[in-house]
């Protein structure tokens, strides 16, 4: 018997929409390039995303196609990330610290009809252009004069209107499109769903995942090429929490300026990046007000313990160490450990903060070794396999890669782990036959 549920489509649509209508008044900060800080509102940006939507159609976009962005985090990418899928387009964030041979194959490999980007980074495209034919190619001055034969952003959406009917929408159809940065071979694509984002957005947001909500100040350190600021922008504009962006600004006492100033709440990025701030606040004691963060989210590697430890004991700052990869969109466990944690002596405790924690909700996790599925006791190694709404099931125009999906539905990452009884994930390794297809994350 089914069930009597309306079928309303899983899209950003509605996540733009839920923000223009009630969180108009709530802010959205950013540093230029120049260093000054710039200051919009969820009602500007919903007004201004609207506006590129319309301008994008009228270049001739139609749904399905790929455009493309190079750029840092800022506001008017946030723009790009919404503007872009309500006209029915894919936003394809490109990772600039990739070789520009790598950017050129995903440039042609994703064919990319338009490419938005930065200024700043005006000078790689350069290196670039020879190998790639977008039909446009728009840039983000930043209030400077734009490169000639680049179409300038404001001058493109300004006359456009404010209000944007998209085209029809089905949660299955693609929103984004994500690259791997793996080791060895050609990046792979990972083209996300409008559903597998928003899932991904409510998987974000309840408490043992981010946690996230309005009264938050979110400030996404990890750039928002490394897929999609690990879902930071879309999750943070779903309930209107207010969003600060540290533009091509990564220096740890830039990121520190911000952080106090803006009173960020919950920040994210990867552990070099919290290690320099870590010697940043030990060379300069009480120089940042920090009271108002209460959870910095490190990925992208394992987090040293030392590195846990350090910000708790010296500073109160609490470390959530996460997991994830390209394929998962990204997130995949997070250690937040519950009453088990309240039990066990420093050493303990700090030890559990520095694996890669529990399965978020709606995602399955196993370890495989050669004779099948290997028990959850801690011991025990496999490579991990995941499944759920939010992963892949293939490689976007890449059937060559079709043996890192099992024939029963699941995604090989390529991680051994071992997993405990309660279901702490510690990675040990990486199978010897398989490349990182996870780099990105």
């Amino acid at each position: 018997m089914d069930g009597l549920m309306m079928q309303v489509p899983l899209t950003l649509v509605h996540l733009f929409d839920r923000a223009g209508k009630f969180f108009a008044n709530n802010e959205i900060v950013w540093r230029r390039p120049d260093r000054t800080i710039q200051r919009s509102t969820y009602g500007e940006f919903h007004r201004r995303a609207q506006k590129l939507a319309n301008a994008l159609t009228r270049l001739g976009v139609k749904p399905g196609d790929r455009v493309a962005t190079l750029a840092w985090n800022h506001g008017r990418h946030l723009e790009a990330y919404f503007g872009i899928p309500l006209c029915g387009a894919v936003l394809h964030t490109l990772n600039p610290r990739l070789s520009a041979q790598d950017i050129a194959y995903i440039v042609n490999h994703a064919d990319d009809s338009v490419v938005i980007l930065d200024d700043v980074l005006w000078p790689l495209w350069e290196r670039l252009r020879p190998e790639v034919k977008p039909r446009h190619v728009i840039v983000w001055g930043h209030g400077q004069p734009v490169p000639e034969g680049a179409i300038d952003y404001e001058q493109l959406i300004e006359p456009e209107l404010p209000d944007f009917s998209p085209p029809p929408i089905g949660e299955n159809d693609a929103a984004g499109l994500c690259y791997t940065s793996g080791t060895t071979g050609h990046p792979k694509g990972v083209l996300y769903s409008h559903r597998a984002l928003v899932v991904h957005s409510l998987i974000s947001a309840v408490p043992d995942s981010f946690g996230l909500s309005k009264s938050d100040v979110v400030l996404p350190v990890v750039p928002m090429f490394h897929v999609n600021a690990w879902g930071l922008p879309f999750t943070a504009t779903m309930v209107g929490a207010k969003q600060v962006f540290p533009g091509p600004h990564l220096d740890p006492v830039s990121v520190l300026n911000l952080l106090a100033d803006e009173q960020v709440t919950l920040t994210a990025g990867v552990p070099t990046v919290w290690l320099a701030i870590l010697d940043q606040l030990d060379c300069n004691p009480g120089k940042w007000n920090l009271k108002a963060l209460h959870t910095m989210i490190v990925g992208g590697s394992a987090a040293p313990q030392s590195m846990i430890e350090g910000f708790e004991k010296r500073y109160g700052l609490r470390i959530v160490h996460a997991w994830g990869m390209t394929e998962m969109s990204p997130i995949g466990t997070l250690c937040k450990p519950g009453p088990r944690g309240t039990r066990l002596p420093d050493p303990e405790w700090f030890k559990l903060r520095a694996t890669q924690g529990t399965a978020v909700p709606f995602v399955d996790v196993r370890a495989v070794g050669d004779q099948g599925e290997v028990p959850w006791d801690g011991k025990s190694m496999g490579e991990l396999h995941v499944r759920g709404p939010c992963v892949a099931r293939s490689y976007f125009r890449n059937p060559a890669e079709a043996d890192k999906f099992t024939m029963d539905g699941w995604f090989r990452t390529g991680d051994v782990v071992t997993i405990d009884p309660e279901g702490y994930l510690r990675i040990t390794d990486r199978s010897k036959d398989l490349i990182k297809s996870g780099g990105e994350w």
